[in-house]
């Protein structure tokens, strides 16, 4: 009898889903939280090449991936993750630079549970692909192993572009730019580059050295650097194009602090959290007498907020030696912090008294914090955030003691080159107005992007603004598509 063999069906997705999810998660190792409340050390210690090999297996490849939809910059996330399940590491770096100019950063920082990994197929039925982890692995190991290959320019264009702002989005418009063969210049504030990824994330969730590498890869660019220059006094960004600058992009952040407005706010011993953290992180107060910031040693510190940047603010006040409590106003599952920075919180010792609100610092004869008087809450009806809004149960102070306060409740934008730009229109929270498609403010040539156009968000949010105005600037300065890297 004649037989044929028949060929086999193709696999749907979900029957590769079903075999994947056989794999666990794979999770990542951290240091133990008895230690590390001790130290400023990076928390997660990363994955083993074999381990990272395992996690990367578990993706389905699939045909329409739903993680680069839900990733700002449209990493191709299935072929930098197939790279590294075939060993191929630093091919799976060039495949992640070719989207983001930070993968060290946005694998650490970036809030991949609500953005990529949230649409990964296998965490219908089970975890997601650890995504975040698997892109810190492949920066991690191409750095590390001298994989980095030398950047690749464009001939150059003789078009000048100033940059306003070394933060993210800043980061990202140079980089681009600079490999399209443009002359790029970068005016930063601080005495070094990095933004918020410098002054604002402690070195136990992002080290330095990470973000100076991803600095320095800039100026092999070719792109130049001046720190401690404050566009807005130094000089405006109309004189900026007068100098002969043919386009401007505006990245100074959200940087203005939002403070509670309760009797008592002025006292010494109250922080914003941008202060108490860049003190910590940028000017290394917590190495004095070595750096000679001074110190803030708190023994009771209390922070105020529930979002990512009150659990930095928290954690490094308790590995400065403090006591460290949260309030909270809403409930645990109200808070916008990561839940991943929230359970670090609590495995280090951090307290939380949540459904609280401060309502009063309380001071001794010498205007010092002594406590803050705070009042329970409970859960009422949604507000315009979606949230339950927090209402107060009368007759329920209490005090909380303290001798430093942290007010970790959000950020304006930073309002210097605005008022210092008024052909600029900026919008009633002193954000920079732009055209959403072109990120083109209302000056000609002069482009915006992160925080100062959104308000405070995420470090990947601010990259997606800068690909987008990058792009922009490139047809605005030459006409057409920049050339392929």
């Amino acid at each position: 009898m004649k037989t044929t063999s028949e060929p086999m069906p193709e696999q749907t997705e979900a029957t590769k889903a079903k075999g994947k999810v056989k794999i666990p998660r794979q999770p990542m190792p951290e240091q133990d939280p008895r230690r590390r409340r001790t130290n400023f050390e990076e928390v997660p210690r990363g994955y083993s090449e074999e381990t990272a090999r395992l996690e990367a297996s578990r993706c389905i490849q699939c045909k329409k991936p739903g993680c680069v939809e839900g990733c700002p910059v449209n990493i191709h996330i299935p072929a930098f993750i197939k790279l590294i399940a075939e060993g191929r590491m630093i091919e799976a770096l060039l495949k992640l630079k070719e989207q983001t100019a930070l993968p060290a950063v946005c694998g650490r920082v970036c809030p991949q549970e609500s953005q990529c990994e949230a649409r990964c197929i296998l965490g219908k039925k089970g975890e997601p692909v650890a995504i975040g982890r698997l892109e810190r692995f492949a920066a991690d190991y191409a750095r590390k192993h001298g994989g980095v290959p030398d950047p690749v320019k464009a001939t150059p264009t003789g078009k000048r572009v100033a940059v306003v702002g070394a933060g993210p989005a800043g980061i990202t418009v140079a980089g681009e730019l600079a490999r399209w063969g443009h002359e790029v210049v970068m005016f930063e504030a601080l005495h070094l580059a990095g933004g918020v990824l410098m002054y604002g994330i402690p070195q136990f969730r992002l080290p330095k050295e990470i973000v100076q590498f991803e600095v320095n890869n800039l100026k092999r660019l070719g792109v130049i650097i001046h720190t401690d220059y404050v566009i807005g006094k130094s000089e405006t960004i109309g004189q900026l194009m007068e100098e002969g600058f043919d386009a401007v992009f505006i990245a100074t952040g959200a940087g203005l602090p939002v403070f509670l407005g309760i009797p008592g706010e002025n006292a010494i011993g109250v922080f914003s959290a941008n202060e108490f953290l860049t003190r910590a992180n940028l000017m290394r107060a917590i190495d004095f007498p070595r750096f000679a910031t001074s110190p803030i040693r708190p023994r009771r510190a209390v922070t105020v907020g529930g979002g990512n940047v009150a659990m930095d603010s928290a954690r490094t006040a308790l590995r400065l030696g403090a006591e460290s409590t949260i309030v909270y106003r809403r409930s645990k599952a109200e808070m916008p912090a990561r839940a991943e920075e929230v359970h670090h919180a609590e495995e280090e010792g951090v307290a939380f008294h949540l459904l609280t609100n401060p309502v009063r610092i309380i001071t001794d004869a010498h205007k010092q914090v002594t406590g803050v008087e705070c009042l329970r809450m409970e859960l009422g009806e949604p507000d315009a955030s979606g949230r339950r809004r927090p209402v107060a149960v009368k007759g329920s102070e209490f005090v909380v003691p303290a001798d430093t306060v942290i007010v970790a409740i959000g950020n304006q934008a930073n309002p210097l080159v605005p008022q210092t730009a008024p052909e600029i229109n900026t919008s009633k929270w002193g954000t920079i107005i732009t055209d959403p498609v072109t990120m083109m403010t209302s000056k000609p040539g002069v482009f915006a992007g992160g925080d100062i156009v959104s308000g405070a968000a995420t470090v990947i949010s601010a990259m997606g603004q800068g690909k987008i105005a990058a792009l922009a600037m490139h047809r605005y300065l030459m006409g057409g598509e920049p050339p392929q890297s």
